[in-house]
């Protein structure tokens, strides 16, 4: 499956079942450009990443997380917002009460950009119209 068919197949706001197999193809792709950049369909993971962000259900952010450190192109690919389904601050309390490394590690990135004012105008609603917008053209 590609962009243009999951976009197809699931719209940017599934639901149900079909999110379900929306993080397995994340997940998949992710494994893959861990094994070898370029491997994954860096694309159909951002695609993937906006879909869980439209969610919003704070138990994906490591999946996102990981998805993101997968390789270069994927970071370069799917947006530090994408972890930010439930707003920034929910998304750190929650990474606050997880000990995996991980989250440990997106925690520290999230407050490194809060720092840098990276999140000051940042909004779930307007980063949705953002990607409405995008994924429209």
């Amino acid at each position: 499956m590609d962009e243009r068919e999951s976009l197809c197949r699931y719209g940017l706001r599934p639901v149900g079942a079909d999110l379900d197999e929306i993080r397995a193809l994340l997940r998949g792709h992710t494994a893959r450009e861990r094994r070898s950049q370029g491997e994954g369909d860096t694309v159909l993971m951002k695609l993937c990443c906006v879909q869980l962000f439209n969610n919003g259900d704070l138990d994906d952010v490591l999946l996102v997380w990981s998805a993101k450190q997968a390789g270069f192109d994927a970071a370069c690919s799917i947006d530090v917002e994408l972890l930010l389904g439930s707003g920034l601050d929910a998304t750190k309390t929650h990474l606050s009460a997880d000990r995996a490394p991980a989250a440990a590690a997106a925690l520290d990135r999230l407050r490194e950009l809060e720092a840098d004012g990276e999140f000051e105008d940042f909004s779930v609603e307007e980063r949705t119209a953002l990607y409405d917008q995008y994924y429209a053209d």
